[in-house]
């Protein structure tokens, strides 16, 4: 069982060196990762992430989640192959659609939840494509790749940790084909991990381990009412808690209160 932290790239105080900051106290309080916000108008996680990993050893480093649909895969696939060389191979890129962003129609963005979930799919084969390091070549409904090589290519192998986000029971079919295929399934409310985890065990074609993730918040003052919460997910085939500090009674104070939180320490 692993325990990251969740933190946001916008509000008061909220910079790339607020957030290196942060996940240098996460990692010398012993959580395992480090997510961030990829959300429209608010710190470059990029960027933010860049001076995190400049900052740290040991923890693993991503975003929570990146929209692909709104990313150019190509320069995605750049971005994340050079920050996964940089961390020395400590990156995971959890992908999804965007869609409780209200802000992409502002900026000219396809909104559309269905053609997002296309231009999804298209964008990881795109990026997965050309992590290989390998000539490659693409023809698809949004996206047209000629011939292309990238260097360099991600630290990882066989690639860096795909996660993308999942449901059970009844998921849909589209969302499901992305559980069976990836590399680990961000759970949403309500989740039966345990079946969930059952199917994806028997049917996926990746041969990669699987990550089941759930985030949500527990009291870092009272340990035992913080293992209540996590410890039945673990028993059911979780495998990361990401600890939502921006959420937390203590982020009421801003900066100051999730790194009180974070000193606080994961919820083992």
């Amino acid at each position: 069982m692993k325990y990251g932290v969740t933190l946001p790239n916008q509000g008061d105080g909220i910079d790339a060196e607020a957030i290196a900051d942060l996940g240098k106290a996460a990692e010398e309080a012993g959580w395992d990762g480090v997510f961030v916000w990829d959300a429209i108008f608010g710190v470059d996680p990029w960027i933010a992430l860049t001076a995190l990993a400049l900052r740290t050893e040991r923890i693993r480093l991503g975003t929570l989640v990146t929209p692909v649909p709104r990313r150019r895969p190509w320069t995605l696939a750049v971005q994340t192959a050079t920050l996964d060389r940089l961390s020395d191979g400590r990156l995971i890129l959890p992908v999804g659609l965007g869609a409780e962003e209200r802000n992409w129609e502002k900026v000219g963005e396809e909104g559309n939840v269905k053609l997002k979930a296309r231009r999804l799919d298209e964008g990881i084969e795109v990026v997965t494509g050309l992590w290989t390091g390998q000539p490659f070549s693409y023809a698809g409904q949004y996206y047209r790749v000629d011939d292309v090589t990238i260097s360099p290519t991600p630290a990882q192998s066989p690639r860096i940790p795909i996660w993308v986000p999942g449901s059970w029971p009844k998921p849909p079919a589209t969302q499901l084909r992305r559980m069976l295929r990836w590399d680990g399934v961000l759970c949403g409310p309500d989740t039966d991990i345990r079946a969930m985890r059952a199917h994806l065990v028997e049917h996926r074609s990746a041969t990669t381990a699987l990550d089941v993730i759930a985030e949500d918040e527990t009291p870092g003052d009272d340990r035992a009412r913080a293992a209540a919460i996590v410890h039945p997910l673990t028993e059911a085939g979780l495998t990361w808690w990401l600890e939502a500090v921006w959420k937390t009674p203590e982020s009421e104070g801003g900066v100051a209160g999730m790194r009180a939180r974070i000193r606080q320490g994961p919820p083992r």
